[in-house]
Order: C-alpha cells, then sequence, then structure tokens
C-alpha cells in the first residue's frame, strides 16, 4: 500500500471511529428573485441579467471560518493579490484562448481547504474592475459550494449537460456581490465524470465564456486522488492551481495528484494553512514552473 493509500486509509478510519454522522453543512446564502428576466442580450459588453441572485451572509461566512477575520482581511487580501494577478493577466492576454479563462482549484486529498481558497480567490477576483467571475461548483461528489450558498437543490451544470437544448445562461445565478456570479452543480448522476468529459461540456464552457468577455471561470472540483471527475477537469481548464495544506498532505499525494495533470498545463500551488512565518495564517508560497517539490509535510 503507497503512502498515498495509507494516508487515505487512515482519515477514512478517523471518520468511522468518531462513531458521529457529519454535521449538516450550515447555508450562508439566500436565493431571491430579482424580477428580472435572465434573456440573452446582443451587446456582449453587458452580461445575462440573471433572474434570480444569492444574498450572501458575508457576516456567517467570516463567523465559520470561510472570510478571513476583520484583523488579518488586508493582509490576507494581500495575498490574493498576489495569486490573482498573473491568473488574470494570462487570461486577459491578447490572444488568450478560452481554456487560459478556465480556471480549475484543485487538492490532492479532502481537507486541504481547496474550497475556502476557491471562494475567497473568487471574492478577490470579483473586486477587478474589468472582470467579472463565475463560480462553478464542479465538485459534483460533493457540491460544498452549492450547499453553502443554499443552492444544492437548483438545476446546474450537470442539468445543462443533461439537456442539450437548454442554455446554461438560465442556470447561472448572480450574488448580491458585485460582479460574482454563481453555477450550482446540478442534479448529480451516475454518468458525472463522462457528462464532464463530453463534447456537450466543451460546447457550454465556449458558450460560457464567449457570452461575456469580461467572464474568468473558476473551478471549484473534487480532489484529484478521490475522483475521476476531477481528473477530467484537468484536461478542460487551462490553469490549475493546487492547494496543499501545510503539515497534513503527505509529499508523495502531491506529487502522484500532480502526475494526473498534462505537463504542458500551466500549474499553481498554494501552501495553505502555513505557520513559517509569524503572519502567516492561511498560505503562502503560490508559484508557476516547476511543480516537483513543494514543501510539505511527510505525513508520517
Amino acid at each position: 500500500m503507497s503512502l498515498v493509500e495509507k494516508a487515505i486509509k487512515k482519515m477514512q478510519q478517523q471518520s468511522q471511529r468518531s462513531g458521529l454522522a457529519r454535521p449538516p453543512e450550515r447555508v450562508f446564502g439566500t436565493l431571491v428573485n430579482t424580477g428580472m428576466r435572465n434573456i440573452s442580450m446582443p451587446d456582449l459588453a453587458e452580461p445575462p441579467v440573471p433572474e434570480r441572485i444569492i444574498a450572501i451572509d458575508l457576516t456567517a461566512l467570516r463567523a465559520e471560518g470561510l472570510l478571513p477575520p476583520e484583523h488579518q482581511e488586508r493582509q490576507i487580501a494581500q495575498q490574493y493579490r498576489q495569486i490573482k494577478r498573473p491568473l488574470i493577466a494570462r487570461a486577459q492576454a491578447r490572444g488568450a484562448d478560452i481554456a487560459q479563462r478556465l480556471i480549475m482549484m484543485a487538492s490532492a486529498m479532502p481537507g486541504e481547504g481547496k474550497t475556502f481558497t476557491a471562494i475567497n480567490l473568487a471574492f478577490s477576483m470579483a473586486r477587478e474592475k474589468d472582470v467579472r467571475v463565475l463560480l462553478v461548483d464542479a465538485d459534483t461528489p460533493k457540491p460544498h459550494i452549492s450547499k453553502l450558498f443554499g443552492v444544492d437543490g437548483e438545476p446546474g451544470l450537470l442539468d445543462v449537460l443533461r439537456d442539450s437544448g437548454s442554455d446554461v445562461e438560465n442556470v447561472i445565478l448572480g450574488t448580491d456581490v458585485p460582479n460574482l456570479f454563481v453555477l450550482p452543480a446540478g442534479h448529480r448522476g451516475d454518468n458525472a465524470t463522462e457528462l464532464l468529459a463530453s463534447e456537450r461540456m466543451r460546447e457550454v464552457l465556449a458558450r460560457i465564456v464567449e457570452r461575456d468577455p469580461k467572464r474568468i471561470v473558476l473551478f471549484d472540483s473534487p480532489p484529484l486522488l478521490m475522483t475521476t471527475e476531477s481528473q477530467v477537469l484537468t484536461q478542460i481548464a487551462g490553469e490549475v492551481v493546487m492547494v496543499v495544506r501545510a503539515g497534513f498532505t503527505p509529499q508523495s499525494a502531491v506529487l502522484d495528484a500532480l502526475s494526473h495533470v498534462e505537463k504542458e498545463k500551466s500549474v499553481g500551488l498554494i501552501l495553505n494553512q502555513s505557520m513559517d512565518t509569524g503572519t502567516a495564517r492561511y498560505y503562502y508560497g503560490y508559484g508557476y514552473g516547476d511543480a516537483a517539490t513543494p514543501e510539505a509535510d511527510s505525513g508520517q
């Protein structure tokens, strides 16, 4: 048994020994009808108007630890600026293709802080003047984003992929955070991997990107070593950002996860919850290039 398999088995055993069911996830969003029709407008300078928006409870998100505490907000905001700048630059570069505007948030295993990072990066990108962020819940086995924002029962990505006649714009939800939009995971079936790998998926993503030139799509994906869905997404996204939890993730797991990403793909690493620096609490160590030797604990 490999170190990766041992680490995953240990996590599963600890969960089973607790004898307790995981408490239901709290909901931090309320779906509100705007009274407007979600129509496709000919003026590509403006995005379609969402028929419904999610009112996000930022105070509750902060209290739950999904947003940085107020006394660290400025410091964390600066760190996310450093993360988003190269991503936005590549997405908006002259001649950039569709894939460069598709960013996958990945991790090797559960518990790395990937969803926390995806939410905060989406919020940071949405502050840009010339960017509209579409946060896609592509973690179809465990749609955390959809549950957190109270839209896990809503039609979403998987439903659009099943129905070739449906328009993805009709299931994209706005939020009360300017320039931030959400695409729920939708209703899961047994063929989620095949749907994500289909030509229909590529058509839908092309539609999303071409419909709004200012859109950058951020996927919250399943852990790379746990599902096949995430491995399909690495082939679609032009950018892969992998979250590595300091002192938690075995280095072998990181390397194994990276082996599922094509070598020519642009890959970034975020070292989450590093305590190497006095003020570091959430993440450090983001960078492009050779990602073969991240400084992660061996897990032993």
